[in-house]
């Protein structure tokens, strides 16, 4: 079996991976902010990092996987205030939704989970070290990183200061002593979440929050540092610069490991454009299993550009696993799957490993559907058996009047706006669940197959 190479976006390369001590793999992941539901870009990294822990644990005694929750941030403050709800109601609900996303996508727990709020104190030890050691500083209530003080700052995104100050959309205080120093701690009014400290009351910067989170639980070194490519700059530069800076270490993670975006019609999926669908919204049309699948089609590091029709054809994929080894028991994943999930997580390639594995079941070789089922479980697919997989979908025929008309007035509208593609995503979703559309002069009707 040959061994995990990853692309490091540190080394910008890929390399053999080695963690610092032998058989105990440490990773940490940056979780979400949790305001709003996940979208469907949101849920790639959750799964490719899931199907990386499980590599992992395949092969090394023990792994530790943290993900964390952000559950104090100004995106938080401003949704509560615009629902007229707590903050503590918001995160409490959008945690719970958080969770049940995770499970319909057959995305593990982590070993730890830490929430943002219960780890201020780790915060502002951290805060007060980089502040005796000169590389922070106090001005107007706020507390800054020093960007100077850190000699290989953009060492990882591998930016010039001027590019990164222009790429951070940096917002200009006559109390930095340079334009691109970062928060590390700011003051909070009496309507915002705020904790005492020795510079007032107030709450964290984003970035000081990974940092002091990842080194509780995994210490100052660990082994890979995972997330989507965007959080490449500012993000994660800044919790290298802290970390680094705090703890006297020339890394903070050995690994940088970065996901490429989901895109809908070539543009990134992101809630600040209105560009995106809900993990909700793709599971009101979709299995869990089918979304997971359509997540890994494309190579973890390139882009995927997410639609219904793909959604459909990983369905009509998994169909084809199902009926060959839904029902057989799961064996062992074989020395050249490992391979290939070792040559830097190739989900696209591994998937074409299973489907070529098929055509030996169709031949005969019935030991390989309990290998094919090992497999694809370790990508965290076929977790049902065939009867269960099926017989969901004779259940998904029995929609109700009112899903099925708002269905239609939904593939309306995006014919008015000449969506043609994704009304024929509605028409071709609603034929599959047995449902045909009859379209004439005076509108849609329809009828049950």
């Amino acid at each position: 079996m040959s061994e995990l190479r990853l692309f490091n976006t540190l080394r910008k390369e890929k390399q053999a991976f080695t963690p610092i001590t032998p058989n105990h793999v440490g990773i940490y992941a940056c979780g979400p902010t949790v305001y709003d539901r996940i979208h469907v870009g949101n849920a790639r990294p959750l799964v490719l990092f899931d199907i990386l822990v499980r590599l992992l644990r395949k092969q090394y005694k023990q792994v530790t996987y943290v993900r964390n929750i952000t559950d104090v941030d100004d995106k938080i403050n401003q949704r509560s205030l615009g629902l007229k709800i707590s903050i503590d109601q918001l995160c409490k609900q959008t945690i719970s939704d958080f969770h049940d996303d995770c499970i319909a996508l057959n995305v593990a727990t982590p070993d730890v989970e830490p929430r943002a709020t219960e780890h201020i104190k780790e915060m502002l030890q951290m805060i007060a070290t980089l502040i005796q050691t000169g590389h922070a500083y106090e001005a107007a209530g706020h507390v800054l990183f020093s960007v100077e003080t850190m000699a290989e700052y953009g060492k990882l995104s591998g930016r010039s200061m001027d590019e990164m100050i222009a790429g951070a959309r940096v917002e200009v205080a006559s109390y930095k002593k340079a334009p691109a120093d970062f928060v590390l701690w700011k003051p909070s009014d009496a309507d915002q979440p705020g904790w005492d400290s020795p510079y007032g009351r107030g709450r964290p910067g984003w970035h000081i929050e990974c940092s002091a989170m990842s080194a509780k639980y995994l210490g100052a070194e660990f082994d890979i540092h995972a997330g989507g490519l965007d959080l490449i700059f500012p993000h994660h530069e800044n919790e290298i610069a802290q970390s680094c800076c705090a703890h006297e270490t020339q890394k903070m993670a050995q690994y940088w490991v970065h996901n490429g975006y989901v895109t809908v019609n070539g543009e990134k999926m992101s809630k600040s454009t209105g560009n995106f669908v809900t993990v909700k919204e793709a599971l009101s049309k979709h299995r869990g299993e089918s979304i997971r699948y359509a997540l890994m089609a494309a190579h973890y590091r390139a882009p995927l550009d997410y639609s219904d029709a793909q959604v459909l054809e990983s369905k009509q994929a998994l169909d084809r696993l199902y009926r060959v080894a839904g029902e057989a028991i799961a064996t062992t994943p074989s020395a050249e799957f490992i391979d290939i999930l070792n040559d830097d997580l190739n989900t696209p390639q591994a998937l074409a490993f299973l489907h070529q594995k098929t055509k030996s079941v169709n031949k005969g070789t019935h030991d390989a559907a309990g290998e094919i089922k090992a497999c694809a479980q370790l990508l965290g697919l076929l977790s049902y058996s065939s009867q269960e997989w099926f017989q969901f979908d004779d259940n998904m025929q029995d929609l109700t009047i009112e899903q099925i008309e708002n269905q239609i007035e939904e593939r309306r509208i995006a014919r008015l706006n000449k969506d043609f593609s994704k009304a024929d995503n509605i028409r071709q979703l609603l034929v599959q669940q047995g449902i045909e559309l009859l379209d004439s002069a005076d509108g849609t009707s329809w009828q049950r197959k």
